[in-house]
């Protein structure tokens, strides 16, 4: 019996099945309807794109000082260009944004050294992270040590004071809602009665109306020599208001462990804390990544509300160029400069919980 074993290379997959045209024939041309409905989607797109294509970025005016540089019928940038110091720092003095400048690159910095994966020494990075760099900003924000000039929170406003508010509020909501969660699971009454009341109430209420109690009722449940800051009473209702919808995404992450684990736990001879902080919480955590990060990105859109209780966040300081005579007309530019800030936040965090779930394999991929 003769074998041949001279055979002939593998041929290559037809080009009409690979690459861009191989995609688009699986997914927009696989069918007569699909193929209609592509054209439909596509004609759409271009006589509504195009449009908003030539007013943002061909017709548009980008630098001058006042209105009159608005000459080309486009998007009138110079709206944004022109204010965008206030935009950031509010009405905080100019001669300290360098102040301001420190925290924000300070932040930046922390926070690429926690998201790139081979960053040596996370651990220390975390640390100083949460406990040293929160001093250190509000030294550098508010004053009052080292010499520095005290700027009340009431001239804080724009971008800074969002990132404030969102990044103190992610901060501090993640631990209470564990907590919260964890009482709720109790077995202990008292306990958990407490956990479910607290969770239930806060959950029940806007934050509009959360705003407003911290602002107006909270300062009569304290000494009157006693200072309550605005904006502290603003953080207070806010981490409490999220801790309540955290606790609750918690506590599905923790329903969804088999019970077995918790079984194992014990026969490890583990006690409560250990066995919820070395085998079910990280486990928990892990399946809660989209939950959690769903909670980050609507708190940090909700910050928008304090403007209620008279602190002027990016919108909000926003909306009151708009009001300055010199500037009537331009709401579109500044609105779509506001959603496109609040876009690029959200978009990262969703993106980097993304990659957090491949990281960790959770099993959750779409």
């Amino acid at each position: 019996m003769i074998h041949n074993d001279n055979k002939l290379p593998d041929l290559p997959p037809p080009k009409n099945t690979t690459g861009i045209i191989g995609w688009a024939k699986e997914n927009l041309f696989s069918s007569p309807l699909n193929s209609i409905l592509t054209i439909i989607a596509g004609y759409l797109l271009y006589i509504s794109l195009v449009p908003a294509i030539e007013w943002a970025f061909v017709k548009a005016d980008w630098l001058g000082d006042s209105r009159e540089a608005c000459t080309s019928g486009g998007a009138c940038w110079v709206f944004i260009t022109a204010r965008l110091n206030q935009f950031i720092y509010g009405f905080y003095p100019e001669e300290l944004y360098w102040r301001v400048n420190i925290v924000f690159a300070m932040f930046s910095v922390l926070v690429a050294a926690l998201v790139i994966e081979r960053t040596p020494y996370k651990g220390w990075i975390a640390s100083f992270a949460l406990i040293v760099f929160p001093v250190i900003a509000f030294f550098l924000l508010y004053g009052g040590g080292f010499d520095l000039k005290i700027v009340e929170t009431h001239k804080w406003g724009g971008l800074m004071l969002t990132l404030v508010l969102a990044v103190v509020g992610i901060v501090a909501a993640l631990p209470f809602g564990i907590l919260l969660a964890l009482g709720r699971r109790s077995d202990m009454p008292v306990v958990k009665s407490f956990c479910v009341i607290f969770i239930e109430i806060w959950r029940g209420v806007p934050l509009i109306t959360v705003l407003f109690m911290a602002s107006v009722m909270l300062p009569l449940f304290i000494p009157e020599e006693v200072s309550f800051d605005k904006l502290l009473r603003a953080l207070v209702g806010i981490v409490m208001f999220q801790s309540a919808y955290m606790a609750e995404v918690v506590r599905g992450g923790l329903q969804a462990i088999p019970k077995g684990q918790y079984e194992a736990a014990k026969a490890l001879g583990l006690n409560y804390w250990k066995s919820m902080g070395l085998i079910i919480l990280p486990q928990a955590l892990k399946m809660m990544i989209p939950g959690i990060v769903n909670t980050f990105i609507a708190l940090f859109k909700d910050t928008s509300l304090v403007l209620i209780i008279g602190l002027f966040d990016l919108l909000a300081i926003v909306q009151a160029g708009l009001s300055d005579p010199k500037w009537l007309g331009y709401s579109v530019e500044g609105y779509v400069f506001v959603a496109f800030v609040f876009w690029v936040f959200c978009f990262g965090m969703s993106q980097y919980s993304q990659a957090l779930e491949r990281k960790l394999d959770t099993g959750h991929k779409s």
